[in-house]
């Protein structure tokens, strides 16, 4: 039974310690050293290049490194097996940390703060309660509805939007087309934590910058293509936003070169808002591999069709 390990990180010693203690059956083979690939059933991968997962004649499962599975659905030869995100309660509770870290950070106007430090300036500015705050979010799967419950538990307005409709308690929910423009019209904060989609491919443009009240501000949680990035200074040049917290990007690293390094009222952050951990996530995956293998349901299986 063997497991092949790709991955664009350096975390290949760690996963493998890990799975070790998870699933010591497990043969676990780091790419390159894959051995006879006929003898692999599953995949545990993160940005696979094209056409390495159709290379496994006998592959059964593909396990995603991650709660994202876009990276592995752009493979056009990607095997007709099941796909699984990654779905572990710790990654839960960072984004929800991360997420509640920026929010409270655009609340307190830190990044104007911040701006004001490196200018010597010494300012105070009007500071609304957090009752008067209104943070939405896009996207309400695990991700979405546990931050929303815990800001909106300090005393938050919060709403979140999705797809499809769905009922969280104390929160405003909104679906569709027509309850995407009742969100924003209500949004000082908008967070987006969205699956990465061809519909939800940046959705976070110009044009949505416009529905929102002005001086509104975004973070940026979910996928780099979710934003449209050329639009994004020009609407904080404009006053449109007042500020933009961005952890994804199209191109990661960020480049060296690009602008939102050195505008004032963006926050940028490497990917970190929920990594994974090796230590907690090798159980979820040690607990899909033995369901395959015992022919029962795999936890968290992607739908193609939807993308997630």
């Amino acid at each position: 039974m063997a497991l092949l390990f790709y991955s664009t990180s350096d975390s290949a010693s760690r996963w493998k310690a890990a799975l070790a203690t998870a699933i010591p059956e497990l043969d676990v083979r780091v790419w390159p050293e894959i051995g006879d690939a006929r003898e692999i059933r599953y995949a545990l991968v993160w940005r696979p290049p094209e056409g390495l997962l159709a290379s496994l004649p006998n592959l059964e499962l593909v396990l995603s490194l991650g709660a994202g599975v876009d990276h592995i659905f752009a493979d056009p030869k990607l095997p007709a097996v099941p796909v699984a995100r990654l779905v572990d309660p710790h990654m839960v509770e960072a984004m929800s940390e991360y997420i509640l870290l920026q929010v409270m950070r655009l609340h307190r106007q830190d990044v104007l703060y911040m701006a004001q430090q490196r200018r010597g300036e010494w300012t105070e500015h009007l500071q609304p309660n957090a009752g008067e705050r209104r943070v939405s979010f896009l996207g309400l799967g695990m991700f979405g509805s546990d931050a929303a419950r815990k800001l909106a538990a300090l005393g938050f307005d919060v709403a979140g939007w999705s797809r499809t409709e769905k009922h969280l308690p104390g929160i405003a929910c909104f679906h569709g087309a027509d309850g995407l423009d009742a969100l924003l019209a209500r949004t000082d904060v908008l967070v987006c934590l969205l699956p990465l989609t061809p519909e939800t491919e940046g959705i976070l443009s110009a044009a949505l910058f416009a529905r929102m009240p002005r001086g509104a501000a975004i973070v940026n949680a979910g996928r780099g293509a979710h934003l449209v990035e050329e639009d994004l200074i020009p609407a904080l040049d404009s006053g449109q936003l007042s500020a933009a917290v961005l952890d994804v990007f199209r191109t990661e690293p960020l480049p060296l070169t690009h602008p939102f390094w050195r505008h004032e009222r963006i926050v940028v952050t490497p990917h970190v808002a929920a990594a994974t951990n090796p230590a907690t996530a090798s159980l979820v995956v040690a607990d899909n591999i033995r369901r395959a293998r015992a022919g029962e349901p795999i936890r968290d299986v992607v739908d193609p069709a939807r993308g997630y």
